[in-house]
C-alpha cells in the first residue's frame, strides 16, 4: 500500500494538545488520523461527542452475551484460584 502525505491546517494548540494525548495513549497522530478516516469510511458518518459510543458491531455482540446470561447459556462458576480455572478448562 502506498503512503501518501495529507496537509492540513489546524491551529498550533489544537495540534499539541491531540498530538499529547495521541502519545499519553500510545499513538502517534498520524495514527489518530487515520484510525478516524477509516472509521468514517466504515460508518459513513462523523461523531463530535465527549461520551464513547459503541460500534453497531459491539452492540450486537453485546445483545447475544446479555441473551446467553438471561438464558444461562455460556456462563462458568466463580473461580477463587488459578488451579481451579485450570481445572474447569481441563475438564
Amino acid at each position: 500500500m502506498t503512503k501518501v502525505i495529507i496537509n492540513i491546517k489546524t491551529d498550533e494548540e489544537v495540534k499539541e494538545n491531540a498530538k499529547k494525548l495521541a502519545e499519553e495513549l500510545g499513538l502517534s497522530l498520524s495514527d489518530v488520523i487515520n484510525a478516524s478516516l477509516r472509521n468514517f469510511i466504515r460508518t459513513r458518518e462523523v461523531r463530535f461527542s465527549s461520551i464513547p459510543h459503541l460500534t453497531p458491531e459491539f452492540e450486537k455482540l453485546l445483545g447475544s452475551i446479555e441473551e446467553d446470561f438471561k438464558n444461562k447459556r455460556n456462563l462458568s462458576s466463580a473461580f477463587s484460584s488459578a488451579e481451579e480455572i485450570e481445572k474447569y478448562l481441563a475438564s
